[in-house]
Order: structure tokens, then C-alpha cells, then sequence
């Protein structure tokens, strides 16, 4: 376990790169909201209020490529539920801020997942042009 990366990734630098080509500027692994101090974003943009993040497929069951673990099968299965269901919850804790949540899978393309938050960010940049 303690191999396993909280930051830092292949697929989060992989990301990241990609972002950083189109322009984007960002803050790594911060956690959108004090009251979300354990749950940090791997790309965070506050002033326009948009949090990234790169989830595991096995970490947070990928419904293309999670595997069931053959050893504690039912340790892993709960594992990962809890995973799920704190993302949701961080979704919604977040949206409800009035943030804009974005989840790249691992085994998305970078370039693809990149192109996809640059056009959020411009989104996010347009509206906040338009309310103030």
C-alpha cells in the first residue's frame, strides 16, 4: 500500500502535462473548500470555482475497468463503495458551493480529458465575465 500514490500519478501528470500545454493554469492537490480539508482535488482552478479530478478505476470502481480483488474481495468491494459514495457526496457538497466538478478516469486519453477541462474553464471564465 505504500506504494500507492495519493498525488502525483502517472494518469494525474499525464493530465496535468496536457492542461499546461493548452495554457491552463492551475493549483495541484489543494482541497476546494475548508470543509473539505481531506478531500483534495488533483487540479484546482478557485477563482473560477472548478475542481478536477483524476480518479483510480480500481480505487473508485470504473464501470469499464474496475476488477473485483480475488484476495478480501469483500474488504476491497466495501472499499471501493466508500469511495464512490464520498465522491458523490463531494460532488454535491461542491456543486451546491456553486463549483463545477470535473472527473477524468485514468484510462481516459490526456489530450481528450485536457481539451474537455480547457473548455470548462473558458465556460466558467465567460460566465464570471458576464456577472461582473
Amino acid at each position: 500500500m505504500k506504494s500507492n500514490r495519493r498525488r502525483d500519478t502517472q494518469p494525474e501528470l499525464a493530465v496535468r502535462r496536457e492542461a499546461h500545454r493548452l495554457g491552463l493554469r492551475y493549483f495541484v492537490d489543494r482541497a476546494p473548500l475548508r470543509d473539505l480539508a481531506r478531500r483534495r482535488a488533483d487540479l484546482v482552478f478557485p477563482r473560477l470555482k472548478v475542481a478536477i479530478y483524476v480518479d483510480g478505476c480500481f480505487w473508485h470502481g470504473c464501470p469499464e475497468h474496475h476488477s473485483v480483488s480475488k484476495t478480501n474481495a469483500e474488504f476491497w468491494a466495501t472499499k471501493v463503495e466508500k469511495n464512490r459514495a464520498r465522491d458523490e457526496d463531494t460532488n454535491q457538497r461542491l456543486r451546491k458551493a456553486g463549483w463545477t466538478v470535473v472527473r477524468v478516469w485514468e484510462h481516459e486519453d490526456p489530450a481528450t480529458a485536457a481539451a474537455a477541462i480547457k473548455d470548462v474553464v473558458d465556460a466558467a471564465k465567460r460566465e464570471r465575465a458576464n456577472r461582473g
